[in-house]
């Protein structure tokens, strides 16, 4: 008993058996503590860490309405179904991370496609046709991208990085897409449009990095049947999930897009831009991409609310705790009147149509050059040749087209390789076309380093003016080092020339092979010899979807009871083949109409137009690659980017210089002998061998008389008594600048400014020499000879709030130049527009008194422009207008469309009897003719 008492007595004065005890009681305690929280109150804890996890979500603000100046609705917004993503995975290691997001997000693309769905894409960089990557941006804006790619501040900290093992400043497209891949940890085995897709999800979620449960938008405006299937897999794509969202809408986009522009997810640049100013902006905002949707964001865009809620850990919302209602946007009236837009646009195309017809009926364009023309403007889809289910006719075509191909890449290896090898200017039209098409690809592709080129070089001056041969002049630029052989599968430090030259071949070869471009050139050739025929092509029209079902029709063609050509003729004729499908000449146009009461702009066309509903709300990326490869360029705005020489619409602004500068006078008479004798290139009148004898202002005007305006010209180079070519070009810049010439119109959108003649002041007075003026420009020119009056233009009306009231009513601010001519003067030049239309047939019996003048401008191997200005009714002006259809070859179908629009504006013409006449009822004019009146 006595042992047991001492050894309980020695252990409780142990130092380390006291804390033996006081360790094992604390281990007593947090077991208690462990069983009390996980088994007794588990269940409860784990639903109140559920609700731990608060979340504010934005509640994006409906964007105001766009109408135009009599209140019809032009763009708005309508509830749609997105799909979006969260960033809650809560793996432990980035590895696993990027395997579940990869995963799902295949998963969810994979349906997305199949349902027909558009994903959502602002990403600067596109999968062409060819599997190639490629930016859409350039300049500071593609510095920005790759600044922020590399996380870095500025663009300039870019460099080569010894890591990447490339130069992050100059990283190519490819190298760009290889760093995402291989930071997200993409697998090889997924396709390359996959691949593409997963990326661009990933970087648009990476832009929420700092918002954790922020969602991102993968796809918008989504199906039916996409929302089921989100919703039927919720529980394997958490973090993926439908919501309720607006979308951008455009009504009648294609006559409208180049004016309204389109929205999109706000980019980096512009987060830091609008944030700066306004801090509700969030990196998931949709913002004005272009055109008035950019212009006007400020208005447009409401305020946005704020919802705060608890989410559990999954990232579902549990409890909603509180919200902030959104603001809408400002509604924006525009002063364009959308039924004279709609039709000015229809009766232009309608117009260009009918020059096709005429010149497709007239062999100008050769029927081989129509059925080309559905490949080379990619309407025919030669990918889907590869389809599972392609057609009989696609598998013949396609065959035909591979076999074409190797034709092509032997010619081409034949010549770089041959002993022999021909030099430019003896090469057939076909192998020409070929090289032609490869040397500007090598330059593309910066193999050929034309930044290096000595443009004095001798050989080189050789090879341009074709007396050296493709082989010759490819041995020289490796030889001289103009070819960068880093791009070249070649040893740089050690291969010698030939090995070089070896290396280049085959890097042609393999570039050539799978290059949309060159198979395009290869299938022309392949339509031009007979080997595609153009039933065959008809037929693919049809089958492809691009005409309406027509059995009777497609049998026809297959059994040659009907012609290929008369096919073509009658869909030309009917205008369901239209201009800009087959991107011949001519193929675009552009009019503007303006009150010249106000300076407000009617109705501004821009043909082609485009359906910009596709690039809102997420570009829809292969539509935006078909309308950027679209030989007639659509995304061009014709009315106000185009610049071409004015021809004799610049006649008026030399008469005002020449009455200014008192060198003639109203009643000035100059004699018109057919040709002007005193500068040494003799120019002649475009009347030539005949003349038009004496002429003042308003009957040169009037007959668009060439040697009137070469003499104003060279009297004003000649007032000192002696003629000076500077001094002419000075006095007609000035008075051009009075109209405007020189400046922007002051359009909302996009435009270029025009540009009056440098030099010879004889040509330049006649609309020649090197001025180039926009169509905007003209219209506000003319608005000018018209009313006194130089305005600023503007797109803009009103804007008023969500609930009605006026906040800003806008005017064109202008300035008065009537004082530049007195009224006599005045009279001289409106008077001889006047008599303008009584030389035009297609104004023969027209009920209103109309002023114009046209003008026809050539250009170096193509058709001519043709150029109308004019106003009406003459007495009290309500319109003006101004219309170039390019490449239209004759003033007078510029005049013959102005004069339609004019009488269903003016007077109450019946728009749908007018476009009810095909296009063989146009009867154009100056096809066979280089007029230049």
């Amino acid at each position: 008993m006595s042992k047991i008492k001492d050894y309980l007595k020695n252990l409780f004065e142990s130092r380390i058996a006291v804390l033996a005890a006081f360790f094992s009681f604390l281990f007593v305690v947090l077991f208690f503590r462990f069983f009390v929280l996980q088994i007794i109150l588990g269940e409860k804890y784990q639903k109140d860490f559920s609700l731990k996890i608060k979340k504010e979500l934005t509640v994006e603000a409906a964007r105001g309405n766009i109408y135009d100046r009599n209140g019809k609705l032009l763009a708005y917004n309508e509830l749609a179904y997105s799909v979006t993503i969260s960033d809650n995975d809560e793996s432990s290691s980035q590895k696993v991370k990027n395997q579940s997001l990869n995963s799902k997000l295949k998963q969810v693309i994979t349906q997305i496609h199949k349902n027909n769905d558009t994903l959502a894409n602002d990403f600067p960089i596109v999968l062409d046709e060819d599997g190639n990557y490629s930016y859409t941006i350039e300049g500071t804006k593609l510095k920005r991208f790759l600044a922020d790619t590399f996380h870095e501040k500025s663009y300039s900290k870019l460099g080569y990085d010894k890591n990447l093992k490339f130069n992050t400043a100059k990283a190519s497209a490819d190298q760009i897409m290889n760093y995402y891949a291989k930071n997200y940890s993409i697998p090889k085995s997924y396709s390359k449009q996959m691949q593409y897709d997963i990326i661009v999800a990933r970087v648009a979620l990476s832009a929420n990095k700092y918002s954790k449960y922020r969602s991102t938008t993968i796809a918008k405006d989504v199906s039916d049947e996409t929302v089921a299937y989100i919703n039927e897999h919720s529980q394997e794509l958490k973090g993926i999930a439908i919501e309720e969202a607006t979308i951008r809408k455009y009504n009648d986009p294609e006559y409208f897009a180049s004016m309204l522009g389109y929205t999109g997810k706000i980019s980096n640049e512009e987060y830091e831009d609008y944030s700066a100013k306004d801090k509700s902006y969030t990196n998931n905002d949709e913002v004005g991409k272009a055109g008035i949707e950019q212009y006007y964001e400020k208005y447009l865009r409401g305020v946005n609310g704020k919802q705060t809620v608890l989410v559990d850990n999954v990232g579902r919302i549990s409890k909603k705790l509180s919200k902030k209602d959104a603001k809408a946007g400002n509604n924006v009236y525009l002063s364009v009147d959308k039924d004279l837009q709609i039709a000015t646009y229809k009766l232009l195309e309608q117009e260009i149509a009918g020059i096709v017809y005429a010149e497709v009926k007239n062999g100008i364009i050769p029927k081989e050059d129509v059925y080309a023309a559905f490949l080379k403007n990619s309407i025919i889809d030669t990918s889907h040749f590869d389809s599972p289910n392609a057609t009989d006719t696609e598998k013949a075509v396609k065959n035909t087209c591979i076999q074409g191909l190797q034709e092509g890449l032997t010619i081409i290896d034949g010549e770089l390789r041959s002993s022999k090898p021909a030099v430019n200017n003896n090469l057939p039209t076909k192998t020409l076309d070929y090289f032609t098409y490869l040397f500007t690809q090598l330059k593309s592709d910066k193999v050929i380093d034309t930044s290096k080129i000595n443009s004095n070089d001798a050989t080189y001056q050789k090879w341009r003016d074709g007396n050296l041969s493709p082989k010759e002049y490819l041995t020289y630029c490796i030889k001289k080092q103009w070819i960068d052989i880093s791009k070249l599968d070649v040893n740089e430090k050690y291969a010698n020339s030939d090995e070089v030259y070896d290396a280049l071949c085959k890097y042609i070869q393999k570039r050539l092979s799978n290059n949309t471009g060159f198979t395009k050139i290869v299938n022309q050739y392949l339509v031009k010899e007979g080997r595609i025929t153009g039933t065959q092509v008809c037929v693919l029209l049809y089958e492809q979807g691009i005409l309406d079902q027509d059995d009777a029709t497609l049998n026809g063609l297959r059994n040659g009871s009907i012609s290929p050509f008369n096919f073509i003729l009658d869909k030309i004729n009917k205008i369901e083949i239209t201009p800009a499908q087959l991107a011949l000449e001519p193929c675009t146009g552009s009019t503007v109409i303006t009150d010249p009461n106000n300076g407000e702009i009617l109705a501004m066309v821009s043909y082609p137009g485009y359906d910009n509903n596709r690039l809102a709300n997420g570009v829809d990326s292969k539509y935006y690659a078909e309308l950027n490869a679209d030989l007639s360029k659509p995304l061009y705005n014709y009315a106000t980017q185009e610049r071409t020489a004015p021809g004799s619409t610049f006649k008026m602004i030399s008469a005002t210089a020449g009455m200014a500068e008192n060198v003639i006078t109203p009643d000035s008479i100059i004699n018109c002998g057919g040709i002007f004798n005193e500068v040494s290139n003799k120019p002649k009148c475009w009347i030539y061998p005949s003349a038009h004898g004496p002429e003042n202002v308003s009957t040169a005007i009037k007959d668009s008389c060439n040697v009137f305006f070469y003499t104003v010209g060279y009297r004003l180079a000649s007032t000192t008594g002696v003629y000076n070519d500077a001094k002419g070009i000075e006095k007609i810049q000035k008075f051009a600048k009075i109209y405007g010439l020189d400046k922007k119109t002051g359009i909302e959108i996009p435009e270029n400014t025009s540009a009056i003649a440098t030099e010879y002041p004889v040509m330049a007075a006649i609309g020649q020499s090197n001025n180039n003026f926009t169509t905007v420009s003209l219209s506000r020119y003319v608005t000018a000879i018209t009313s006194g009056k130089l305005y600023d233009y503007k797109l803009m009306n009103k804007i008023v709030s969500s609930n009605g009231k006026l906040l800003k009513q806008y005017k064109s601010n202008s300035t008065d130049i009537s004082s530049t001519l007195n009224n006599t003067q005045w009279t001289a030049i409106r008077n001889g527009m006047n008599q303008v239309i009584t030389t035009l047939d297609c104004f023969n019996g027209f009920p209103i008194n109309v002023a114009g003048k046209t003008g026809t401008a050539q250009q170096a191997g193509h058709p001519n422009h043709g150029l109308f200005v004019g106003f009406a009714p003459f007495e009290a002006p309500r319109i003006t207008i101004a219309t170039r259809i390019a490449h239209g070859f004759s003033s007078h179908n510029a005049a013959a469309v102005s004069q339609k629009i004019m009488a269903y504006y003016l007077a109450g013409g019946d728009l749908n009897a007018m476009l009810a006449n095909n296009a063989d009822s146009i009867n154009p004019s100056g096809l066979t003719s280089r007029s230049n009146d």
